[in-house]
């Protein structure tokens, strides 16, 4: 035993100290900029995902069943630290518009930043500024897609992302509350135990409220953090500390796996999206409406092919942004694919169902082969006038080698957050974010924007934080 406890210190990844020790003049520039795109990107996905009915479940139970000071996320109500990180992840998971990573095959962000501004709002940390926020940001993403890539690198079986960034979350947890690397390493333990391991692909076949369990993964790593703080012990992080992990984390402080996000143009799964593409890529090349079309063959890599398969005709938001078929038939019937085009009563129209079922998938076994480090897929249409359109070879777009530019993720932003927020508070909290580096002010602003309710008829409490100058 002493000699495995041994082995397993000398491959000791420096996590704990990483979490500690990180500061933001450490950041890159480039990564400070990564991480306000990330931000604004969750926030308006955020604030279109707590108006589905997902969400609003969640955040009555959490309201009403775990209650304490911290706000929940666009909704105002308080909640326990641990709660209110549940709720405002499972708001973002809600609509699945959200950044990730493709090696993950999962989602950081949606559990990282409602855990910090839990701790935030909920009096774990007194004070706090602009630049620390974005630290504690920045160190979730490290840790989180680095735990997910050791995760699926480990275990035969493909976990929800809540498996394993919820050890972002507890990393972040104790940095705020001043852990030594000894406290720090039993939160990352208890947070791996407790954080939730469902089989993602069984949500994918039958797609339901569940999505990727990063709710849970927020409510297991806040609640590890807690626990370790009044001496809660648990037993090694794997992902961290096994022997097969130390692979994954030796280029700490050198590789910035933040810059390495993706962000989606579509609120829906990632395997849906070179499909959709290449749909619209040909619907606005040759001009046709939808009820031109006879026919569509979709060929795709074998996990795209399967996604909602066991859902023919989504009837819920849920359902409609993990299927392939309904995807493409949305955004070939409007136009484009946003948010009301996987919501009913869009998602009911009957010219969708129609081209639903005008489809044929052919798994490409070269499109299987290049997953998940790439995502590819192929569109042929047949037209009522006997043309069959073929789109090239297509991969999803807004990947850092063909990324979305500054100027469509702040539209996307926008359209996704104007019909929740409207045009004042979605312009306010796109200025705080910008300036969350420069303004002391900035971080108080966007707190305040961000946890109070929708619905700007209730009357807000006040803020339980102290924001700290920037310097």
């Amino acid at each position: 035993m002493a000699e495995r406890d041994r082995a397993m210190a000398a491959n000791r990844a420096p996590v704990p100290q990483f979490a500690r020790s990180l500061a933001y003049s450490d950041l890159p520039g480039d990564v400070i900029d990564q991480a306000k795109r990330c931000l604004l990107d969750l926030i308006g996905i955020a604030a279109a995902g707590s108006r589905t009915p997902g969400a609003a479940i969640v955040t009555h139970y959490v309201a009403t069943q775990l209650g304490g000071r911290a706000r929940i996320l666009f909704d105002g109500r308080g909640a326990g630290v641990a709660g209110a990180a549940f709720a405002g992840a499972s708001s973002i998971d809600a609509l699945d518009g959200h950044d990730g990573h493709v090696l993950t095959k999962g989602h950081a962000g949606v559990a990282v930043l409602p855990a910090l501004l839990a701790y935030v709002d909920g009096g774990v940390v007194p004070s706090i500024d602009g630049r620390e926020f974005l630290t504690c940001f920045v160190l979730g993403y490290e840790i989180a897609t680095r735990a997910g890539i050791a995760l699926h690198a480990t275990t035969a079986d493909y976990h929800c992302s809540g498996a394993w960034n919820a050890l972002a979350c507890a990393a972040i947890g104790g940095r705020l509350l001043g852990f030594d690397d000894e406290r720090l390493r039993h939160a990352l333990g208890v947070a791996e135990y407790f954080g939730p391991r469902g089989q993602i692909l069984r949500a994918c076949d039958h797609p339901t409220m569940v999505k990727d369990g990063s709710g849970w993964g927020a409510q297991a790593g806040v609640t590890a953090a807690l626990l370790a703080r009044d001496g809660f012990t648990g037993a090694p992080a794997l992902t961290v500390e096994g022997d097969a992990a130390g692979a994954h984390w030796h280029d700490l402080r050198t590789r910035w796996l933040i810059r390495e996000q993706y962000f989606k143009p579509y609120p829906v799964c990632r395997w849906a999206q070179p499909a959709v593409e290449a749909a619209l890529s040909l619907q606005r090349a040759h001009a046709f409406d939808a009820d031109d079309v006879t026919g569509i063959t979709l060929e795709s890599f074998r996990e795209a092919i399967d996604l909602g398969s066991q859902c023919v005709h989504p009837a819920t938001t849920d359902e409609a942004q993990y299927s392939l078929t309904c995807s493409v038939a949305a955004a070939l019937v409007f136009g484009r694919l946003g948010a009301p085009e996987v919501t009913p009563p869009r998602l009911s129209d009957p010219r969708v169902a129609r081209l639903i079922d005008a489809m044929t998938l052919r798994e490409d076994q070269e499109f299987s082969r290049r997953f998940p480090a790439e995502r590819w897929a192929r569109v042929s249409v047949t037209l009522r006038d006997g043309r069959t359109l073929n789109s090239e070879p297509t991969r999803d777009r807004g990947n850092p080698d063909n990324p979305l530019s500054d100027a469509e993720l702040r539209d996307k932003y926008r359209s996704f957050a104007v019909p929740a927020l409207g045009r004042e508070r979605t312009a306010a909290i796109e200025m705080s974010v910008d300036a969350l580096t420069t303004d002391a002010t900035a971080l108080r602003t966007l707190i305040e924007a961000l946890l109070v309710p929708i619905d700007t008829t209730q009357r807000p409490r006040q803020a339980n934080i102290t924001v700290g100058a920037t310097s």
